[in-house]
């Protein structure tokens, strides 16, 4: 017998994944939701690019500082025009070095340099706005699967409400009014439990949209709603969004991309010096008018100055677009910063109210715990029916969804400060 026990467990065991993986469910923690969201989310992939795209313009802008390399090759064949036909070869290579382009080369550098950085403070931000999003739909989707468990205990204990009423009725100790209020509360309860069905499908699919999960795949959080009481002040919080939201960082570098933007328009009217050095080299087919024939080649070195005097004030429209730009910039960095202030301000007052419902929940626990303790020593002495016993235990189960609830609220409010602190 004990043999056999061991198989059928054993079978148990080896049947439970094979389940699990047709049934497509599959169950993940919030960091691990995370985590596949930062890997796999298109929108944190694309600004991944671009911070990459950013990095070669760095590139880009560097190869200025070097020396550049031509070669020019020619080949030409005159048929026709002498008694015998004249075939001509030249090559040229050309080395070019500039010496001073105005403090453009430099410029150029430094404001790639700064868009990298606005590249990577975009990345950031969609990091963070995907982990929020991540983390609310993940506590949703927690909350919908205890709130339909929930409406579903409210719809046996309204079942059994219905059949003590129709007993009653029988018995000639209720009215035929008393059941169809009954039902109507019976049809109010399925339609709600209905709904809670729904809102778990709902965040089922924006979850796995998320995560680019398959929708026809199952998440099953791994987590529980948790309360670690913490004071944030208001004021610490601001200085640390001032430091670590990624919007600031942007408008920081974009401030700093637009002044060199305003020095590399200055620098077309200042002055271009460039070294170079050429090689020719060409072969000639001696004729009766050419003393030489055969290959023959020269270098040339030079130094090369030129100062644009006057573009039409082409280069001064340059300029004052670039200060607009500038001033553009600064005026949506305030207005960053207003909008930070505000949304810290409203994530610190939800936290505040989802901290006092919480302890006004755990207050309700309190009460309805001590209202089911003492149904149940009366159930054991017969002074009250099981549908009695049954109500005061669906009402605790209540109280306990709604302390869920206030730690969701929490929760949720937890994370948009973290999000509005650029943590």
């Amino acid at each position: 017998m004990k043999n056999i026990i061991i198989v059928l467990l054993s079978l148990v065991f080896l049947l439970t994944p094979t389940l699990t993986k047709a049934e497509g469910e599959i169950s993940l923690t919030l960091d691990e939701a995370i985590g596949f969201a930062l890997r796999q989310n298109r929108n944190v992939l694309l600004k991944a690019e671009e911070v990459e795209k950013s990095k070669k313009k760095v590139r880009e802008a560097q190869s200025g500082l070097f020396p550049t390399l031509n070669f020019t090759a020619t080949t030409s064949d005159t048929i026709g025009l002498y008694s015998k036909d004249l075939i001509q070869t030249s090559t040229q290579a050309t080395v070019k070095q500039y010496l001073f382009k105005g403090g453009k080369t430099i410029k150029t550098i430094k404001q790639n340099q700064y868009e990298q950085e606005i590249s990577q403070a975009l990345l950031d931000k969609t990091k963070l706005e995907t982990a929020l999003d991540v983390k609310k739909t993940f506590y949703t989707l927690l909350l919908a699967d205890e709130f339909a468990d929930v409406n579903k205990g409210i719809l046996e204990n309204t079942k059994e409400h219905l059949e003590f009423v129709l007993v009653s009725y029988q018995n000639g100790q209720a009215s035929q009014s008393e059941i169809l209020k009954i039902q109507q509360s019976l049809t109010s309860v399925q339609e709600a439990y209905e709904v809670s069905s729904n809102q778990i499908q709902t965040s089922q699919a924006l979850l796995n949209n998320l995560l680019y999960f398959d929708q026809n795949t199952k998440i099953k959080p791994n987590a529980e709603f948790t309360y670690e009481p913490a004071q944030a002040l208001y004021d610490e919080e601001f200085l640390k969004a001032m430091q670590n939201r990624p919007e600031i960082r942007q408008y920081e570098a974009q401030v700093n991309a637009d002044k060199k933007a305003i020095e590399i328009a200055k620098a077309d009217t200042r002055p271009n010096i460039y070294a170079s050095w050429d090689y020719y080299s060409r072969s000639r087919t001696s004729l009766s008018f050419s003393p030489t024939k055969g290959w023959q080649d020269y270098n040339i070195v030079g130094v090369t100055f030129s100062w644009p005097i006057f573009d039409g004030w082409a280069t001064k429209a340059k300029v004052e677009q670039a200060i607009v730009d500038l001033k553009e910039t600064r005026l949506l960095k305030e207005q960053a910063i207003a909008d930070i202030a505000l949304e810290l301000k409203k994530a610190y007052l939800d936290l505040k109210n989802a901290i006092s419902k919480i302890k006004s929940s755990q207050a309700d626990i309190e009460v309805y715990k001590d209202k089911l303790a003492v149904a149940e020593e009366k159930y054991k002495q017969g002074i009250i029916s099981s549908l009695d016993l049954s109500d005061a235990s669906l009402g605790y189960d209540i109280a306990i969804f709604n302390e869920a609830q206030a730690i969701y609220d929490y929760i949720i409010a937890k994370a948009r400060l973290e999000k509005a602190t650029g943590g």
